[in-house]
């Protein structure tokens, strides 16, 4: 469940700050098509493209075109956080010092001079 729910979130995510978005106009693409294909039954799917995206021509259906993927560029979400001037953060520390407590060192808890040792060590040839 976890799995899909995180799915879920990336995919809106995605589809809200990139160009994945344009990918939710592919069923207007195959609609034009599909309307082009009608009207002359020998296009074919490439000529369909290059006639859209490698040399576009404002024609009667230019309003249409202007609804496939990738023809039109939007700007990504953008969220901008400001924080107001007179935002302070207070913190109240109060520092309590028992000089009567033995403080171990790091050598002490941490330091192991055998173990340090048998790591460097040169290789040997068995």
């Amino acid at each position: 469940m976890k799995k899909w729910i995180s799915i879920l979130l990336l995919s809106f995510y995605l589809v809200s700050t990139t160009e994945l978005y344009q990918l939710l106009k592919i069923p207007t693409l195959i609609e034009h098509f599909i309307e082009h294909n009608g009207d002359n039954s020998e296009m074919t799917l490439i000529s369909f493209l290059k006639m859209h995206y490698d040399d576009p021509v404002k024609d009667a259906d230019y309003q249409k075109d202007q609804k496939l993927p990738f023809v039109a560029h939007s700007c990504p979400l953008a969220l901008l956080f400001t924080l107001n001037p007179e935002f302070s953060i207070e913190i109240e520390k109060q520092i309590i010092l028992d000089y009567h407590k033995e403080i171990n060192s790091f050598y002490d808890l941490f330091y192991d001079k055998d173990a340090s040792n048998s790591i460097w060590q040169p290789p040997k040839n068995c």
